[in-house]
């Protein structure tokens, strides 16, 4: 089982950039697909990015070639670098890992981090 903490939330302005973290511990994150989603206001939770274990990561057509996840297995930690950004891009963001079991998978969630863009 793992456990998931974000940071690097915060309030910035139109066209500016945030960088969240996501820490895991209990279990190594490189065994996980990982992926961040979001969830803004009165909206349903939606993923924008995701780190598969094996293949190429995957973006949401709104935050593609603005957003970029990665991970730092070292420091078991992923990241999601978030440029240019716009007021729609508010929204408290999660963290998640997944990994398979028969009949399913494994499911784990961070506490979220929210993002407010404004001027």
């Amino acid at each position: 089982q793992v456990q998931l903490a974000e940071s690097g939330g915060g309030l910035v302005h139109p066209g500016g950039s945030l960088r969240l973290s996501c820490a895991g511990s209990g279990s190594a994150l490189s065994i996980y697909t990982m992926g961040w989603y979001r969830q803004a206001p009165g909206k349903q939770r939606e993923l924008i990015a995701a780190s598969p274990t094996v293949g190429d990561t995957i973006y949401a057509d709104s935050v593609k070639g603005r957003f970029t996840i990665s991970r730092d297995n070292a420091k078991n930690t992923l990241y999601l670098q978030m440029n240019t950004l716009k007021p729609e891009d508010t929204a408290v963001y999660y963290c998640n890992a997944r990994s398979p079991r028969i009949g399913g998978f494994y499911e784990y969630w961070g506490q979220g981090t929210q993002v407010t863009v404004s001027s």
